[in-house]
């Protein structure tokens, strides 16, 4: 009878100790061929734990990475694939495929260029989505897809949910490059590379790239499309335009969470942000 208890204490144990170990996946150096770009373009892509040993399908989050660096950025510097196994394993975040881009070669951001020569945003959505959303077992409804970026990424999450609300449950934008403030600000950025630029295009990237722009002419039918989160350190040089939008949010009536917190532009401050990312997102995909 002991020997019998003892060798079921062992086989638990065992049991216990492999269900704990299960950790996800992470490919860093993966890509897919790009008409628009006019070149192969990598992405790094994380996958649950129970990816392999099911047949689900998962939620996705677009995590964005910053200026400088590439679609390694959140599995080098964010420990991506810790931080969200934790999190899964702890019930604070429900398995979800997360699919990182790399928006550093060739150009450097996640938009298109006001000359039109190099279109991102346009093979964000109608080439990168597609074919990941093809390649793995991807929820492809708006309710089951979220975006959220630092830095760079963060203006690139802001501006993405705005121009297209029906693609994003959920949006979270982490100290982030929130465009030209105002249109004198737009001109300057853009006559660095045509000085002759003219008074309507400066008007027209003003009114697409600027965040508090696009927040102020957001339509009253879409105010809750999605849901945001918003996150800056109190030392952050981004912090301004960051309350700005905030700001904005807040006259337009549009529900968001805000989050000012200690720290600066730094991986410390972001590490800390991904696991309330996760939380809120995670919300996003559940039923009520």
């Amino acid at each position: 009878m002991k020997t019998t208890s003892l060798a079921f204490i062992a086989l638990f144990l065992l049991l216990s100790s492999s269900l704990f170990a299960q950790s996800g996946k992470v490919y860093d150096n993966l890509s897919l061929p790009s008409k628009i770009l006019k070149s192969e373009r990598k992405y790094a892509v994380y996958l649950p734990p129970d990816y392999e040993t099911s047949d689900r399908s998962y939620p996705v989050l677009y995590l964005l990475h910053g200026s400088g660096d590439d679609q390694t950025g959140w599995v080098q510097f964010g420990e991506v694939l810790n931080i969200t196994d934790k999190a899964i394993r702890e019930g604070n975040a429900t398995p979800m495929i997360i699919i990182m881009p790399d928006a550093n070669t060739g150009r450097r951001g996640y938009f298109n260029d006001p000359k039109d020569d190099w279109n991102y945003e346009d093979f964000f959505f109608k080439e990168l989505v597609p074919f990941v959303e093809k390649k793995y077992r991807i929820k492809s409804d708006k309710r089951f897809r979220a975006v959220a970026g630092l830095s760079m990424g963060g203006g690139g999450s802001f501006v993405y949910a705005l121009h297209h609300p029906e693609m994003f449950s959920s949006a979270c934008p982490l100290s982030a490059a929130t465009g030209p403030l105002t249109v004198d600000d737009a001109k300057k950025q853009l006559i660095k590379s045509n000085p002759n630029v003219a008074d309507s295009t400066v008007t027209a990237y003003y009114n697409r790239q600027s965040v508090v722009a696009l927040v102020n002419n957001v339509p009253d039918d879409q105010k809750k499309a999605v849901r945001w989160y918003i996150d800056d350190g109190d030392d952050d040089f981004l912090y301004e335009g960051n309350c700005l939008v905030h700001i904005a949010m807040r006259k337009k009536d549009i529900p968001h969470e805000f989050r000012i917190r200690d720290g600066g532009h730094t991986w410390t401050y972001w590490r800390a942000s991904l696991p309330e990312v996760l939380a809120f997102v995670s919300q996003g995909f559940h039923q009520y």
